[in-house]
């Protein structure tokens, strides 16, 4: 297979990767190659940039460099004054990809797309904040993995603008660029749909700890504020509509699409045998999709095993088994997932669903994240049958479990997820598996996810989040070759002085007795037993 110029670059730098790692940088650049000498502050921060597809970028980051206060302009166009320039580079060919060069008069940045451009404004600017002088340096630098996300769960616990928006600012310093918003779920619809008011004024009624918590979900001018934000942040927003399980919340508001459940999972799926059903989702998901314009759709698809079983007694869903000559609800499952493929074809994007999908032999475009650790063999169908792959392992990426074994209030399932194995991920697994490059081509890149029935509140969030996200973000973008963990842990040190002055609460894991475990969930009433036991 041929190789673009940007793997060839990263290949011949690898071998310099102990240069990359003395920068106070995360992710760690591809390469670096530090030259004597440091930059003359006397010179300013003024910006030239000559093409207007990069103007924006340029002007994020002028607003930086004066939040550092270091004065800054941009001239639009040539400006010989101006010291730090920005052009195009069309060599470059990784959309992300970048070069930074820095000398004692001059500061380069080269890309050939705009998220190349913030990325490089990114390094740039925590070489700022982390150097007591800013020295010459050579930087090339392209992502890993296209793919590196963060799953924020909104339905079980609402956390509100405010907070959503700081974890966008500090995904986009860390170069992470995916933020997986699950909206919906049995404990509450969290997204304002003009066609169904209900879906919020009933559906978003309650949490996971307090079935009676006020009703809390985001307007459509607010996701449109946040998507606009995160947008200018290059970070896409892909949202989560779960169905046909998950389904309590939205059952409550409109009990006419009910499919029902059973035991601990009462009311827990749409009804697939009810016409109207597909026209009322197919209704939300045209809204939604209004709401973010980005090519994907997540709509769940998984655990519907836990209330598929009413189906087996709804006359709607016999008659629909009697027209189509199904024999077993299963294919009641396959036929209600591929007539929404089809609406989300038809509205211009792709689908992603969890691992479950793969036994519904799923159309080819559509993305899979795999997510039961403990059932690698999903990995390899998924991969084998080519569909594009997200990483998400419980283990060692799902954030609501522990990150010390000193921590109770969380999951631990034979284990774990500490700041290690995070930085880890995924060489072990691709040493367990014995991957091919074949397989390896299918994927997109790897996701943390954060649910958040043990997350009651931001605080939680925080404390959960970091600062195994910023593990996340070094191995989603970063070569293999050019992880030291040891250094990673050195550097590390910046971002928990930012944190500090942005008053985050996060796990201080040089010492953990510095940030005791914020108070454990109490829970008014029980919504599902297997939470009942955290530790499991």
């Amino acid at each position: 297979m041929r190789k673009t110029i940007s793997q060839i670059l990263l290949l011949l730098f690898a071998a310099m990767s102990a240069r990359a790692a003395s920068l106070p940088v995360i992710p760690c650049p591809a390469h670096v190659e530090q030259k004597s000498g440091e930059y003359d502050a006397s010179r300013g921060y003024d910006i030239s940039v000559a093409d207007s597809s990069f103007v924006q970028d340029a002007i994020f980051l002028c607003e930086r460099l004066n939040e550092l206060g270091l004065p800054s302009k941009v001239y639009v166009g040539s400006h010989s004054a101006a010291p730090i320039v920005i052009r195009k580079d069309s060599k470059i060919d990784d959309r992300e990809g970048y070069t930074l060069n820095v000398s004692r008069k001059k500061i380069s940045i080269a890309a050939a797309d705009a998220a190349g451009v913030f990325y490089a404004g990114q390094t740039l600017l925590q070489l700022l904040e982390n150097s007591a002088a800013l020295p010459c340096v050579d930087i090339a630098d392209a992502p890993r993995y296209a793919w590196r996300g963060f799953m924020r769960d909104d339905s079980r616990h609402f956390t509100g603008t405010e907070s959503v928006k700081q974890f966008i600012d500090l995904m986009a310093r860390y170069k992470l660029n995916r933020f997986h918003w699950h909206l919906t779920d049995a404990q509450g619809w969290r997204i304002e749909i003009k066609k169904y008011p209900l879906l919020t004024e009933i559906g978003a009624i309650g949490s996971h700890s307090d079935p009676d918590a006020p009703r809390a979900c985001y307007t459509q001018d607010e996701i449109r504020d946040i998507v606009d934000y995160a947008a200018r942040r290059h970070v896409m927003i892909i949202p989560e509509i779960d169905m046909p399980g998950h389904a309590a919340a939205a059952n409550r508001a409109y009990p006419e699409f009910n499919g029902g459940g059973e035991g601990i999972f009462p009311d827990f799926t749409f009804n697939p045998g009810k016409e109207g059903t597909y026209q009322y989702l197919s209704d939300i998901l045209t809204e939604v999709a209004d709401l973010f314009p980005g090519p994907y759709m997540h709509i769940g698809g998984d655990e519907v095993a836990y209330g598929i079983n009413a189906w087996k007694t709804d006359p709607d869903v016999l008659a629909l088994m009697e027209r189509e000559g199904f024999t077993d609800v299963r294919q009641c499952e396959r036929y209600f997932m591929n007539r929404m493929i089809t609406q989300i074809a038809s509205l211009g994007k792709t689908l992603i669903g969890w691992d479950e999908l793969i036994d519904l032999n799923v159309d080819p475009s559509t993305n899979i994240m795999w997510w039961r650790h403990d059932k690698p063999g999903y990995l390899t169908r998924s991969l084998d049958a080519g569909y594009t792959t997200v990483m998400c392992p419980r283990k060692p990426l799902y954030f609501d479990f522990v990150q010390h074994d000193t921590h109770t209030v969380g999951r631990i399932w034979d284990g774990f997820c500490p700041l290690d194995s995070v930085y880890a991920f995924p060489e072990p697994l691709f040493e367990a598996m014995a991957l091919t490059p074949e397989q390896k081509s299918h994927i997109s890149g790897m996701q943390a996810n954060a649910w958040s029935e043990l997350l009651q509140t931001p605080q939680r969030v925080d404390f959960m989040t970091w600062p195994r996200l910023c593990a996340l973000a070094e191995s989603s973008w970063t070569l293999p070759e050019n992880k030291d963990y040891a250094d990673f842990e050195k550097r590390l040190n910046h971002s928990y002085d930012l944190l500090d002055r942005l008053g985050i609460y996060y796990f201080d894991h040089r010492a953990p007795e510095r940030t005791p475990e914020p108070a454990g969930p109490v829970i008014k009433k029980k919504t599902r037993e297997s939470e009942t036991n955290y530790r499991d």
